[in-house]
């Protein structure tokens, strides 16, 4: 019998995707452009309902298109084999390789405060050319690899496990920060201060980077058809990890904004670490940012998940990948979860991985702004198991803020944004490659037949 993600693990995918550096590091820079609290606050209460608008529209299309793969297969389905096909090029060769080796190097980061100077510099010169940053990201990607190439259940587990501590960190984080902040003197107050920072450009810019560390609310639809009763417990996994981290977002900002003035935060990016040593004093600062590091492990883990599902049903569809799609004997697309190791230690090694995330943020944001679009395209032309709650108003609120980003990356990054849709393009080349071989195997296999 088949071995399936249960409705915890999907839940524990969504949070952990969406959990990482991006909360504890971007209001150091908020403030610097934003000075009141209610502003701040509305930024990530904006960013939740965004991403919860995803994710309660591509509820309907999970249960519309039931199987794993995410936006390749939707794209495949809705518009064209090759549309789809581009989107899942996208997501093997960088979307989930790349921010794997981006998180394994900050958790790394994090993680060397709680180790001493002498044991760091050993390991600066413990491989040549190989600093104990890389050492430590290079094991952790080497770890979390091989437990979900090997064992399903073991690799559910531990995804459960370390999200289930990251839940509780943040939580503890608020529950101290209410009990012993109160040291900040920002408004939350709607006046003219407020509606000044809410209508400038600041605000806009601001919102860009929310809607990046509310991304990977859309991590159950990669794993749908391993999901346990997939119609009823992929729509659940999607809208309740999304809203539990759009609670978590806003009440840790608030504690934040509530324990640290201002002039402490502008500017900085370590403001979990600020905000702990505030509250623990300077070496309780150290343990929790030891602590926070684990929520990067949670991340990592549920993008190793995640990602190869999408190489997998790419090598199902598509002749030249279909080495991509073989199982082991416990249901695991084992080779599809190595090759995307192997691509997140070549993106460590060369330091990569940022250029790559810039590069293809711009086409990951249109995936998702596609596949939106069409659900509304076919949702008057389905059989509907499934409605999108606030059907049409949800769909709509995504796609105009999503709009939003998609132009913003074009008018002020438009070099990083023409380099994505290059590097995107050039997997129409291997999708000719693969349909001729598909072509010319049914030609020998119909010759054969005759013969």
């Amino acid at each position: 019998m088949k071995s399936k993600y249960t409705l915890y693990t999907a839940v524990a995918l969504v949070v952990a995707n969406m959990v990482g550096t991006g909360v504890f590091t971007s209001l150091g820079f908020q403030v610097k452009s934003l000075s009141s609290g209610l502003a701040i606050i509305l930024l990530w209460v904006l960013g939740g309902l965004v991403a919860l608008a995803g994710a309660l529209t591509y509820s309907e299309a999970v249960v519309l298109m039931p199987r794993c793969g995410g936006e390749y297969h939707f794209l495949s389905r809705m518009y064209n084999p090759a549309v789809g096909f581009l989107a899942g090029w996208i997501s093997f060769l960088v979307g989930f390789a790349a921010p794997v080796a981006a998180s394994a190097v900050a958790f790394a980061s994090y993680f060397k405060s709680l180790l001493s100077p002498e044991l760091i510099n050993r390991g600066d010169h413990l491989i040549a050319g190989l600093t104990s940053t890389k050492i430590l990201a290079l094991l952790v990607v080497v770890v979390f690899t091989t437990i979900h190439a090997v064992n399903k259940i073991a690799g559910a587990k531990v995804q459960n496990l370390f999200t289930t501590i990251n839940v509780s960190i943040i939580f503890f984080l608020i529950a101290a920060g209410l009990k012993y902040g109160g040291q900040s003197s920002v408004s939350l107050a709607l006046d003219s201060t407020a509606l000044n920072n809410i209508l400038s450009p600041a605000f806009a810019i601001a919102m860009f980077f929310v809607s990046y560390s509310y991304s990977g609310w859309n991590a159950a639809a990669y794993i749908a058809d391993e999901v346990t009763n997939l119609k009823r417990n992929v729509p659940l996994s999607l809208i309740t990890g999304t809203a539990l981290v759009m609670v978590m977002y806003v009440l840790l900002n608030f504690v934040f904004l509530y324990s640290i003035p201002i002039s402490e935060m502008a500017g900085r990016v370590e403001v979990g670490h600020i905000f702990a040593a505030r509250i623990f004093g300077q070496q309780g600062g150290m343990i929790m940012s030891g602590l926070i590091s684990l929520l990067l492990l949670a991340s990592v883990s549920s993008m190793i998940i995640a990602g190869p599902r999408v190489s997998m049903v790419m090598g199902e569809d598509h002749h030249l990948f279909r080495w991509l799609s073989r199982k082991s004997s416990k249901d695991i697309p084992f080779l599809a979860i190595i090759i995307q190791g192997l691509f997140s230690v070549i993106y460590i090694l060369t330091s990569g991985f940022e250029r790559m995330i810039i590069f293809t943020g711009f086409t990951l944001n249109l995936s998702t702004f596609l596949t939106v679009l069409g659900v509304i395209m076919r949702h008057k032309h389905s059989e509907r198991e499934y409605k999108t709650w606030g059907y049409p108003l949800t769909p709509l609120f995504f796609l105009v803020f999503q709009s939003w980003i998609i132009i913003y990356g074009l008018l002020y990054r438009p070099k990083e944004s023409l380099a994505g849709i290059l590097i995107t393009l050039s997997g129409l080349i291997f999708y000719y490659l693969s349909s001729r071989m598909k072509g010319n195997s049914a030609r020998t296999a119909a010759t054969e037949n005759k013969i």
